[in-house]
């Protein structure tokens, strides 16, 4: 079965764990009896960092999803996506889902329950929302991501209860030249608002600088918010920046796996999914994972029938 991205790179390096494939300081540290040393599991993560700039436009836009607009040079993918009311909303709400109980929703999506808004998203959710008067916006939202960023990144257990998040820890920008190509990414998306063909989506009165202001002014993740991320890029990519949802690493190809995506050192077990990935197509990656997911289901059972089995 191939799993969703986020679960997947997150959950089976984590069910590894649990089952006593890790590095084996991690696992004694929580008592679990070391059955395999595999000092790779959780190690490779990576996540595509995004950044955004929000712009309120003094005439009705039609509704639509993100769509990608253009792919630079330097190695950035810019998306745009319109709204009036309903649509800034879902994004909003989900932002605040995945930041505050994303291990209750990914619970809800394994047991195939309905997701609801937990309370306390809905009370952030409602804070942010009347924080930018989203019963009076209307306008986009230009956002940038860094394609095939390379990180030091790794997940290890906060304890042994699988429905608890692990700990990842994901490095944003600690790479100087993934920097940089943020804050090239955000100067494009600026230099293409401030043109004349853009000027009807947006007001007048409203600065390059208001914009990149308002920004900085909404809680966007949990990292510490620096003034000076009003007036260095460097500091706003780093301070605003989000997650594209497209985990990936954890249990990869060559290193946890191999290329039958069988678990080395473990007979009979196999991980098929975001996790396996070196790095992240520089799109959705949700079809890549389904494909994955059929062509390994195919060939398994190929090699089942030519074994003579069911």
């Amino acid at each position: 079965i191939a799993r969703p991205q986020a679960y997947g790179a997150i959950g089976s390096p984590q069910l590894l764990m649990l089952s006593s494939i890790r590095p084996s300081d991690n696992l004694q540290a929580h008592g679990i009896k070391v059955v395999l040393d595999q000092p790779l599991v959780g190690q490779g993560m990576v996540d595509n960092p995004m950044n955004m700039l929000m712009i309120p436009s003094p005439i009705l836009v039609e509704v639509s999803l993100t769509q990608t607009v253009g792919i630079t040079r330097f190695g950035q993918n810019f998306g745009g996506t319109t709204c009036n009311e309903l649509y800034l909303g879902f994004v909003l709400l989900n932002k605040v889902i995945y930041l505050n109980e994303f291990e209750e929703t990914l619970l809800k999506l394994r047991t195939n329950q309905p997701i609801t808004m937990p309370p306390k998203a809905m009370v952030e959710a409602v804070e942010t929302i009347n924080a930018i008067a989203i019963k009076s916006f209307k306008g986009g939202v230009i956002v940038e991501k860094v394609i095939y960023p390379f990180s030091s990144s790794y997940l290890k257990l906060q304890n042994t209860n699988p429905k608890d998040n692990p700990a990842i820890t994901f490095n944003y920008f600690k790479e100087p030249k993934y920097l940089k190509g943020c804050v090239l990414g955000m100067s494009t998306i600026m230099n293409v608002v401030d043109t004349y063909p853009f000027s009807k989506f947006r007001y007048s009165t409203m600065t390059i600088q208001a914009l990149i202001d308002m920004m900085v002014s909404l809680q966007w993740n949990k990292r510490p918010q620096h003034p000076s991320a009003a007036f260095s890029l460097e500091q706003f990519c780093i301070d605003t920046v989000m997650t594209m949802w497209h985990f990936h690493g954890g249990c990869q190809v060559g290193k946890v796996v191999d290329r039958d995506y069988k678990v080395l050192g473990v007979d009979a077990l196999r991980v098929i999914d975001g996790s396996t990935f070196l790095q992240s197509p520089g799109t959705n990656p949700q079809a890549t994972v389904i494909m994955l997911g059929r062509y390994l289901g195919g060939k398994i059972l190929h090699e089942r029938r030519s074994h003579g089995r069911k």
